[in-house]
């Protein structure tokens, strides 16, 4: 049954194959951006020397990291929205705190990005003995300190994320029953 007492089993199973595609999508939206500013970060970081098309090898990366941490997201986020609804959520009011989760690690990462150019600008030597193969001309280092930063702020922006989009998944979930008995309708 999957009226407004009966699970929905059917919306949680798209709420987790959305949160994996939606990390799919972020992760080579993310590289490719990052491989086009600093290949030279993948070629050191990843040590891909022998790599000949870093920009593609960046982009099947970021799909390759975005599936796996889209998975965690997912089986997190909708272990979430099934326990905190009872397994009765529509899928449009679970799916639209999963963009906005994905958003926020959007801007996360864009931000982690930013501090890291900023950090990088505002002590170079204390940037280049920080990290690993740090370029020595200051371009270069800008660039390789966004696409550090930006990595570092997506992963950390997404756990970030996913701990308020949950809290305020549960929030609007008992707000809707609060108001007009329990959320139902066919999702």
């Amino acid at each position: 049954m999957t009226g407004s007492n009966g699970g929905r089993p059917g919306a949680l199973f798209k709420v987790a194959l959305s949160g994996v595609a939606l990390g799919a999508i972020l992760g080579a939206l993310t590289n490719a951006v990052n491989g086009w500013v600093s290949p030279l970060y993948f070629r050191v970081v990843l040590r891909w020397d022998d790599v000949q098309d870093i920009w593609r090898a960046c982009v099947a990366q970021g799909i390759l990291e975005g599936v796996l941490s889209g998975l965690v997201i997912a089986v997190a986020f909708t272990t979430v929205v099934g326990l905190v609804s009872k397994g009765r959520s529509p899928y449009g009011l679970a799916a639209l705190h999963l963009l906005l989760i994905a958003a926020a690690a959007l801007a996360c990462w864009a931000i982690g990005g930013v501090v890291a150019i900023g950090l990088a600008a505002l002590s170079p030597e204390f940037y280049r003995h920080t990290f690993p193969g740090v370029p020595e001309d200051f371009g270069p280092m800008i660039r390789y300190a966004w696409v550090g930063g930006s990595i570092w702020g997506v992963h950390l922006g997404g756990l970030a994320a996913l701990i308020v989009g949950s809290v305020r998944f549960r929030a609007r979930w008992r707000r809707l029953e609060e108001g007009a008995g329990t959320p139902g309708g066919p999702s």
